[in-house]
Order: structure tokens, then sequence, then C-alpha cells
């Protein structure tokens, strides 16, 4: 039997393993073996503060899903009310995107942060689509005006899923430089990157930026209970960044609610303190209901860090459902990529590309 593809080989007898040490794998032999939680925060009121990597700048360590805020479920009153009730009770960090909802996310949270000083309470991210200098400076302004604001705290490149995405963003024309003068003229203060498909991707943007002498500010990524058995962002990518003091913002806790559908044996609760456990600067979840916002409060409020052998025990429990990522739908389908399913969004090749390349037919 092939130990590969499972089907008898010629001669009948058992086929040796064609996996390559050298290759990458999708499974580590203790997923329990992750980056310890060294400072588990401050708490001040309902909410626990940690700090923004390197800088030490404290934010909450739970964040506000920008795009849950956008959707149709969500009224633009209820929308307002939840980011002002969510500040008020601590949540500093809010996340956002130049594409949520065709921008209405933003405008929504541009609303919230314009009335009673509530912008100058928080700390202010979005994201960008575009990979190059010209989309990408569009964006950045664009967001800018639908948040009401004259600076955002964290822009971040958005959707780095394809290996090509850092060469193009690093390139003469590319959108670093447009995040670089972005900041430089005071309309942002950080820069991050995201992305969900691979943690591999990850490391070659961290590589490619290693090799251009720039380090990022933070890095947005998968963290969750199952993320933990396949092809994990936590072991791969983690351990780098807390090297590096980069601020690790977790995302997909739930993937919005397509984790729960698994029927794992595991508390919603539990998801948020996996998450907490890890050494993130904020955990970033979505809020569309009164019900979400309270849930968030109380996986603070109930959190204690885990030892070894109690994160063990959460792992064993989601390992069935891990295994091949079913659950994980954006590392292993389309269904979240929204700049493949809208490459406009990206922006055209600069003009650099466009003079070598052939005419294609």
């Amino acid at each position: 039997m092939n130990t590969v593809t499972g089907l008898p080989t010629a001669s009948g007898g058992p086929a040796p393993a064609l996996i390559s040490p050298d290759l990458p794998v999708s499974h580590v032999p203790d997923p329990a073996a992750l980056p310890a939680l060294t400072d588990p925060g401050e708490r001040h009121g309902e909410m626990l503060y940690r700090r923004f990597g390197r800088g030490g700048e404290l934010i909450s360590a739970i964040g506000l899903g920008g795009f849950h805020l956008g959707k149709n479920a969500v009224s633009d009153d209820e929308a307002v009310r939840l980011v002002h009730q969510a500040v008020d009770r601590g949540i500093t960090f809010i996340d956002n995107c130049w594409d949520y909802n065709g921008g209405r996310s933003e405008l929504r949270v541009g609303v919230a942060l314009d009335q009673g000083g509530y912008r100058d309470r928080v700390f202010l991210m979005s994201k960008m689509d575009g990979r190059t200098k010209q989309e990408a400076a569009r964006q950045i302004d664009t967001s800018l005006k639908r948040m009401r604001t004259d600076r955002i705290d964290l822009v971040q490149h958005h959707e780095i899923l394809r290996y090509d995405d850092p060469d193009r963003i690093f390139a003469e024309g590319g959108a670093m430089e447009a995040f670089v003068e972005a900041k430089a003229a005071g309309k942002l203060r950080h820069i991050g990157f995201t992305g969900h498909k691979d943690p591999r991707i990850h490391l070659q943007m961290l590589a490619v930026a290693a090799e251009r002498g720039f380090r990022f500010d933070a890095v947005q990524m998968p963290l969750n209970v199952m993320d933990a058995h396949f092809r994990s962002f936590a072991h791969l990518v983690l351990p780098y960044l807390v090297e590096q003091g980069i601020a690790v913002l977790g995302m997909k806790t739930f993937a919005d609610s397509v984790l729960l559908k698994s029927g794992a044996p595991i508390a919603p609760l539990e998801y948020l303190h996996y998450s907490l456990n890890l050494p993130t600067s904020v955990v970033i979840t979505g809020v569309e209901s009164q019900r979400d916002l309270d849930q968030a409060f109380e996986a603070v409020r109930s959190f204690q860090p885990m030892d070894r052998a109690k994160v063990s025990d959460l792992l064993a429990r989601s390992r069935p459902h891990a295994l091949g990522g079913k659950y994980e739908l954006f590392k292993t389908s389309a269904t979240f990529d929204g700049t493949a399913k809208n490459p406009q969004w990206l922006g055209e090749d600069v003009e650099a590309v466009n003079a070598l390349a052939p005419v294609m037919e």
C-alpha cells in the first residue's frame, strides 16, 4: 500500500513514504509546544492590557473586529452603539479594512469615533489591499476620510496570500513606498501586514522585509485551537515575532463561526482563552451583537494563564476536527480570500513590470 496515496504498489507490498525530511510538514509532533505567555498584561476595570510589540504602548488584549460591524444584519445605529460601549468598557483596539463591506465598516466606525472624543481613546487599525504605491496611497486617503481622522495608528498590508505579494509590495513603485511616505506625513504611526493562507507565506514576507532592512511593527494571523495542528502560524511564525519584538495580532478565533460548526467539545470562551494564552498583543474578535460583546469581556474576566497540561488537554479535544484543515477554510479554500475574488483591489502592475512583461494572447 502506498503510504501517501493509499493505493497498492506494483509489487503489492508497502511502499516507502514519499515525504522528504526536507519538505515542510503540515503537522507538528507536539501541538502544545507553543511559545509561552510571559506577561498576561495589566488588568484595569473589565479589560486586560498588553504591550504593542517593542514600542511598549498598551492596548486592550481584546480588539473589536471591524468586518462584523459593517454587516447588513447590523444597523448603523447599533454599530455605533456597540463601538461606544466597547470603548467605554475598556476596549481600545479597533480593527478595520479598506475593503470591508464596501467601505461601510470604516464609515460606521468613523461616525462612532467622531462623537464625544472617542477617536482619542482608541488605537485605530486598518488594512490596505493595494500592491502599488499609487493604489495603496489612494486607499489610505480613502480610509482616513471614511473614518474621519487625520491618522491611523496601524496600517497593514492586507491579505498576504501569495508568494509574490512581498515582491510586489517591496518593489520600486510598490505599496511600501506609499506606507513609508504616509508615515512620514503623519497619516499613520505603525506598519504591519496580515494574511491567513499559509504560515510559510508570512515567513516569506518577513524574509523579504529583512533583506531590505525593514522590520514590521505588527503581524496579524490566525491563532486558534485548530491552527496548532495544521499549517500552524503559532508554531512557524509566532516564535520569530516574539523574538523580534513584533506585535502579534491574533485573528480567526472562531473564523466567523465556522470553527464552532465542527462540533469540537470546546466552549466558545475556551476558544478565546486559548488565543489569549499565546503571547499576543491583541486578539481580534468579531462583534455584531450585545451577546458577542459581553462574551468578549467575559473571556477577559475569566482568563487565567494556562499551563502546558491544560493547553494539551484543550488541543487534544480540537485535534480530531483540525487535521486536514477542514474547518480552517481560510487556509484550504478561497472562501475568505477577498483579494482573489476582487483582484482590481490590488491595482495594476508597476511600470517596471509592464515594461518587461511579454504580451499575453
